[in-house]
């Protein structure tokens, strides 16, 4: 009569050892990561759980994870649209804020065009008055030297 093998599997490690692959299956992780796992939670090396796996168990659960693989690529379908949503509303808040800033700016640009003309216009005044003083210097200088020419003329 043959007697169980010390090490042999039971059937509750069966299901343990498919929950945790099949779980790693539909998160999208390798099966070599869900041996190790399953190797540490049932005292048993990586090999073994892999050699359990793949001889045993896997041909029993195709259905299984067939499901787990669909469930994958529809998590990863649906990650894409968030993130293809969240893409696009990040995209258009930057925008909206781009615009602003330029509005912004125009304002500012425009107001600073005003107050340059403003000075401008006071400075090209200031110009004018002064140019005007100066030549009333010039003209008075001029007569006060006729003035003087004529006083030197007269007194020899």
């Amino acid at each position: 009569m043959s007697r169980p093998r010390q090490d042999a599997w039971t059937k509750d490690e069966d299901v343990l050892l498919a929950e945790i692959v099949l779980k790693y299956i539909r998160n999208g992780r390798t099966q070599l990561e869900a041996f190790k796992q399953a190797g540490e939670a049932l005292s048993r090396t990586a090999a073994a759980c892999g050699f359990r796996w793949n001889a045993t168990i896997r041909k029993k659960h195709t259905e299984a994870i067939n499901m787990a693989k669909n469930n994958r690529k529809q998590s990863l379908i649906e990650k894409v649209s968030t993130i293809n949503k969240e893409e696009h509303d990040t995209i258009e808040s930057a925008i909206s804020m781009l615009e602003k800033v330029k509005e912004h700016v125009a304002r500012n640009q425009s107001g600073k065009n005003e107050e340059l003309e403003k000075l401008l216009q006071h400075l090209q005044a200031e110009n004018s008055r002064l140019e005007n003083e100066i030549k009333r210097y010039q003209d008075a200088w001029t007569e006060m030297k006729n003035i003087w020419d004529w006083i030197e003329k007269n007194e020899h």
